[in-house]
């Protein structure tokens, strides 16, 4: 995680602390040294969740989450807590305002949360001093909540992506319609944010279709790590790898047209240690952040009426390399996998469209 992000949660992270009772609050700032922001943003979301449902069923009779005593805790009974898990399960979230899509938890979100409550009640009977040199409470009825890992065969999870990426030529047809067709759905005042940012936005499309790079390595990507003759672009790999992807011609062509404008338009400089992404501010120009480029990527496949994520793109490049070439090292490069294992999922994404395409054909000889 960059410096930027990092700091992005922290400042969200410190603003939940403030909302929370005085020993979540120690537990936090245990974990703030050797845990990332990020995660610790995400666990603080989850003590939210579950302290509001201990007011909401009665269980605390707190007005606020805030003064929900860690009394409450020590006495929650097992039947309780797996009613919250039982009840994180059934919930559904919206998944898309405008086609009013809802979509059921996912089991490994609920695994989260059990983490993360395992965690806080392991730190609050073993590992916390009360003023009695005790810890909080001994009795840590979390211990007693299993987590059941999600398994999944490799060939399960290729068919499911399958159906959650753009596959053959889904992803050209996405760009045109990018290009050619989306402003025809805007109004006049969209229209002006989308002429201003069009050659921005596209060249981030493009740029995940066409190279398959993670969204934190698009975000921080400078201008000096841009390199049109040899048609890459270096990036910071996990573990602060320095490495060279490989772009497709038209993304370069997508990113050079972008650039031709940057400067000009968001009122900023060609310094080589520049991001090459970047928003136009009342105090000039600045990155942007990760949040701001998922945002993109959802408001023009939501309106393409396919959601998706930037990881969901870089699959997408993913599977087409794959597809194209069949070759296991390669895509381990292009993507920067550690472990053929994950790159394997690629070339079984093929097998399940192969399957897919089988059962359609063989459906020709069936007789009513």
């Amino acid at each position: 995680m960059s410096s930027k992000q990092h700091e992005y949660y922290e400042k969200r992270l410190l603003d939940l602390m403030d909302k929370m009772p005085p020993y979540i609050i120690e537990y936090l700032d245990s974990r703030l040294d050797y845990r990332s922001s990020l995660t610790l943003f995400n666990y603080a979301r989850d003590y939210q969740e579950f302290l509001k449902w201990l007011i909401s069923e009665g269980i605390s009779d707190a007005n606020d989450i805030k003064e929900v005593s860690v009394d409450t805790l020590a006495n929650l009974s097992l039947q309780e807590a797996q009613a919250f898990f039982k009840t994180m399960l059934r919930r559904k979230y919206l998944v898309s305002k405008k086609s009013e899509e809802y979509k059921q938890v996912q089991e490994k979100t609920v695994n989260r949360m059990k983490s993360a409550l395992r965690s806080l009640f392991k730190y609050l009977t073993v590992e916390a001093e009360a003023e009695n040199h005790e810890p909080y409470f001994h009795r840590n009825v979390m211990q007693k909540i299993p987590v059941h890992k999600v398994s999944e065969s490799r060939s399960e999870r290729a068919a499911n992506m399958t159906e959650k990426i753009f596959i053959e030529n889904a992803d050209a047809d996405f760009l045109h319609y990018v290009q050619k067709e989306y402003e025809l759905t805007l109004t006049k005042g969209q229209m002006r944010y989308f002429k201003r940012d069009k050659e921005r936005d596209f060249a981030i499309l493009s740029l995940f279709l066409g190279s398959g790079i993670r969204l934190n390595e698009l975000s921080n990507l400078k201008l000096g790590d841009v390199d049109f003759t040899q048609k890459v672009i270096r990036v910071i790999r996990k573990g602060n790898k320095k490495d060279s992807v490989t772009v497709i011609p038209e993304a370069l062509d997508d990113l050079k047209t972008y650039l031709e404008i940057r400067n000009e338009r968001y009122n900023a400089d060609g310094d080589p240690h520049a991001y090459v992404f970047i928003t136009k501010g009342k105090n000039g120009y600045s990155p942007l952040s990760n949040r701001a480029i998922q945002k993109i990527i959802a408001k023009y496949t939501e309106s393409y009426d396919k959601r998706m994520s930037p990881h969901k793109l870089r699959h997408t490049y993913a599977t087409n390399l794959a597809e194209q070439t069949g070759d296991i090292p390669l895509v381990m490069t292009q993507l920067g996998h550690s472990s053929p294992e994950t790159s394997l999922l690629y070339i079984n994404t093929s097998l399940a469209k192969a399957k897919k395409a089988a059962e359609e054909m063989g459906k020709r000889r069936k007789r009513d």
